[in-house]
């Protein structure tokens, strides 16, 4: 199987209005910036957008809320973009708040093939309402369910070109949970090798959970928020 393309307007083809995304990432970190930009230019709307965040106004997810492309994100923190903070006020965007570790287990459970499972995280909480809890060792839990997504969008600092991918430092965070939790994955990376090249012991996400994979190009890897020492 040939999971070659050439760029992330191919990357992209069979996404279409009304779908489920789940695009890797934290804060800028790690996020795919090709793929998002390709997205942005399809315009496809009526998004539900998985992911920890939604990038800054201006870059990331942010670009695609600008354009009013998604209509609920599922994230564990506002943060940085105003626009999202405004679209969620107002009612404009429907959003489901979840605890980043809850969303993390979730599109784990998901690749893992496990439905559902019980935690502990939101008890209590508007996170609790409508679902079932049960007690274990005399603690509260409350039944989450397995995230899916239509398509797993993530980003890579190497891979070959059987799917194999190798992530840098905290650019991992919800990458390789979300790579095993989409119908078809796409990975855009900084550097696509031939098979064999990579180390297999430093391989963090195999081939086998990944459909489409090409090599990005003029990478911005902005920070959200520069922070330096005062000189003395």
């Amino acid at each position: 199987m040939n999971k070659v393309v050439t760029n992330a307007k191919e990357a992209i083809k069979g996404i279409a209005d009304n779908m489920t995304l789940m695009l890797g990432g934290f804060g800028l970190c790690g996020i795919p910036e090709n793929c998002i930009s390709a997205l942005v230019e399809a315009d496809i709307k009526g998004l539900t957008c998985i992911s920890n965040n939604a990038g800054v106004d201006d870059f990331g997810l942010g670009l695609l809320l600008q354009k009013k492309q998604i209509k609920k994100m599922i994230s564990s923190y506002v943060g940085e973009n105003a626009e999202f903070e405004r679209q969620m006020l107002s009612g404009e965007l429907e959003v489901d708040l979840i605890p980043q570790g809850s969303l993390a287990a979730r599109c784990y459970a998901a690749g893992a093939g496990i439905p559902a499972f019980f935690t502990p995280a939101g008890f209590g909480t508007e996170v609790a309402e409508g679902k079932e809890i049960r007690d274990y060792n005399g603690k509260p839990h409350i039944l989450e369910a397995a995230l899916h997504a239509d398509f797993a969008i993530v980003k890579a600092w190497k891979g070959d070109k059987l799917g194999n991918l190798v992530f840098k430092g905290t650019a991992r965070n919800f990458n390789p949970a979300m790579a095993m939790a989409g119908k078809i994955t796409i990975a855009e990376v900084e550097e696509l090798v031939e098979p064999g090249e990579l180390d297999p012991n430093f391989i963090h996400t195999p081939g086998i959970f990944i459909q489409r994979i090409f090599q990005g190009v003029d990478y911005e890897k902005r920070i959200e928020q520069r922070t330096v020492r005062s000189k003395a």
